[in-house]
C-alpha cells in the first residue's frame, strides 16, 4: 500500500507547491497524517515524511536503498555539474566528501572568523539609514563576498567586480524550480531563463578555470580553493565543488540571516541577550534554523522498496522529510511553536534538527554557515539598531532553492550610539 495524497493533477500540485509549499504540505499533513504522496510534473512521485523518527528511517537508506545524489541531480546538475558532492553517489561521492571535509571542518573554518567580521563590517557600513530596505539582499552581498574571497580566494579587483555581478544572476537564472520540469525544447526558447543561465554559467566558468590554472602555477593560500588544489581533484571536479559551495553557502546562509533578524526583531527579550553571550547566540542561530529552516527537504531516490509504517514506497520514487514539519514534531521538540533557544543549551541536540540535511549526506559546509551567522549577527548588532517597519511576521515563500521571508525581511537601520564610559 502506498501513502495517500491529493488527487489533483500533477500540474496543479506543482503550481500549489511553488506558490505556498509550507501551507500546502501542512494542509496535507493534517489531512493524510505524517506520510503522504505528492506528484510533480515530469518527476517521479515523492513521499514526504514529517516526523523525526520517519526522517531517520529515510536517512538510513544512505547505507543502501537510497541515493541522495540522484534525487538532486535532476534539479541541480545543470548548475553544479556532474562532479559535485551534491549530485554524486556511492564511492565517487565518498571520495569527494573525504577531500572536502578537512578545509571545511569547524577547527579549520574558525580561522576565517576575523575575515568574515571584516567583510561584514565593510558591507554594513554601506547600508542605508533611516529608511526601510530588504535585509536579505544586503546579507547576500556579505555572503557573496565571503564566497569570492574565502572560498574562491579571488582578490583581483576586476574579477571580483565581475563575479559580484555574475554569481547572483547565475543563481537567479539557474535556480528556478521550473527548469528541471521543462521539456528540453522549452528550455531552449530564445530569451528565456535557461539560455541566459547557460551564457552566464559559461562566463563564470571561464573566470574559475583561469583562476584554477593560475593558482596551480603558484600553489598555496588559506582559502578553500588553495586547499582543494592540494588534493587529487581535477580542474572540472574543483570547479563543480566551488559552484556547489556557492549554491549551498551563499543564498542559503543569507536567507538564514534574514530569518534570524525577522524573528529577533519581534522578540526584544531575546535580542537584549545578544550579541556577546556566545553560547546563547549559537543556540539562537540553531533555534532560528529550526523554526525557519531555509532548505525545505532532503530527498532520496529509492533504488529498493522502503517500508514506512504501514506503507511500502516503491523503488524509483522519491522519499524525504519536509524539514519545516519535522522541526515542528512535538516528539522531537516539545512545544514546537515556541521560540526557545534554551532547548539547544539544555542537553544533547535532537537528531531531528536537520537544517543541513541528515544521515551520511549532512551538509559538509554546515560549520562555516553557522560561523558566518554568529559573526555577522554580532557585527550587525554592534554597529546598528534595527527595527521592523511592520511587526506582523513575514510569510514564507519559495525563492529559488530556499524558503525565504516573503518581504525579504524589511528593516530600518540607525547607527548604534556608543556606550559612554564613566
Amino acid at each position: 500500500m502506498i501513502p495517500p495524497g491529493p488527487r489533483l493533477p500533477s500540474a496543479v500540485q506543482t503550481a500549489w507547491f511553488i506558490r505556498d509549499a509550507p501551507g500546502m504540505l501542512t494542509r496535507l499533513r493534517r489531512k493524510y497524517g505524517p506520510i503522504f504522496t505528492v506528484r510533480f510534473t515530469g518527476l517521479p512521485p515523492e513521499v514526504y515524511v514529517t516526523t523525526g523518527e520517519l526522517a531517520e528511517q529515510v536517512f538510513r537508506t544512505d547505507h543502501g536503498g537510497g541515493r541522495a545524489g540522484e534525487a538532486r541531480r535532476e534539479f541541480l546538475a545543470h548548475m553544479v555539474g556532474e562532479h559535485s558532492v551534491l549530485t554524486l553517489d556511492g564511492d565517487p561521492w565518498w571520495r569527494h566528501r573525504k577531500l572536502l571535509n578537512p578545509p571545511l571542518r569547524a577547527k579549520q573554518v574558525a580561522g576565517y572568523r576575523d575575515d568574515i567580521a571584516a567583510i561584514a563590517a565593510e558591507r554594513i557600513a554601506t547600508w542605508p539609514l533611516g529608511r526601510p530596505f530588504a535585509l536579505r539582499d544586503r546579507m547576500q552581498d556579505i555572503t557573496l563576498e565571503i564566497i569570492i574571497r574565502l572560498i574562491f580566494g579571488i582578490h583581483d579587483a576586476g574579477r571580483v567586480s565581475r563575479l559580484r555581478a555574475l554569481l547572483p544572476e547565475l543563481i537567479e537564472t539557474g535556480g528556478s524550480p521550473l527548469i528541471p520540469m521543462l521539456p528540453e525544447r522549452f528550455r531552449r526558447i530564445p530569451f528565456g531563463p535557461y539560455p541566459r543561465f547557460v551564457r552566464v554559467s559559461a562566463e563564470v566558468d571561464a573566470i574559475l578555470f583561469d583562476e584554477i590554472r593560475r593558482r596551480r602555477a603558484a600553489p598555496g593560500g588559506t582559502d578553500v580553493l588553495g586547499r582543494l588544489l592540494d588534493t587529487e581533484l581535477g580542474d572540472h571536479e574543483i570547479r563543480d565543488e566551488l559552484i556547489t559551495m556557492l549554491l549551498a553557502g551563499h543564498e542559503t546562509t543569507a536567507t538564514g540571516l534574514a530569518w534570524a533578524f525577522e524573528r529577533l526583531l519581534r522578540m526584544p527579550e531575546i535580542l537584549d541577550r545578544l550579541p556577546d553571550d556566545e553560547a546563547y547566540l549559537d543556540a539562537v542561530v540553531k533555534e532560528v534554523l529550526r523554526v525557519r529552516p531555509v532548505v525545505y527537504e532532503a530527498p532520496r531516490m529509492l533504488d529498493a522498496p522502503l517500508r514506512l509504517g504501514e506503507y511500502e514506497i516503491p523503488a524509483g520514487w522519491y522519499a524525504g522529510p519536509f524539514i519545516p514539519l519535522v522541526h515542528h514534531d512535538p516528539a522531537a521538540f516539545p512545544e514546537p511553536d515556541e521560540f526557545r533557544p534554551e532547548r539547544f543549551l539544555d542537553g544533547p541536540q535532537s537528531r531531528a534538527w536537520m537544517p543541513f540535511g541528515g544521515g551520511r549526506r549532512f551538509c559538509v559546509g554546515a560549520q562555516l554557515a553557522l560561523l558566518e551567522m554568529r559573526v555577522i549577527i554580532r557585527e550587525v548588532l554592534h554597529r546598528l539598531e534595527l527595527t521592523a517597519p511592520d511587526q506582523a511576521p513575514e510569510a514564507r515563500r519559495l525563492k529559488n532553492v530556499t524558503l525565504a521571508p516573503a518581504n525579504l525581511t524589511r528593516v530600518t537601520a540607525r547607527a548604534r550610539t556608543p556606550a559612554r564610559t564613566p
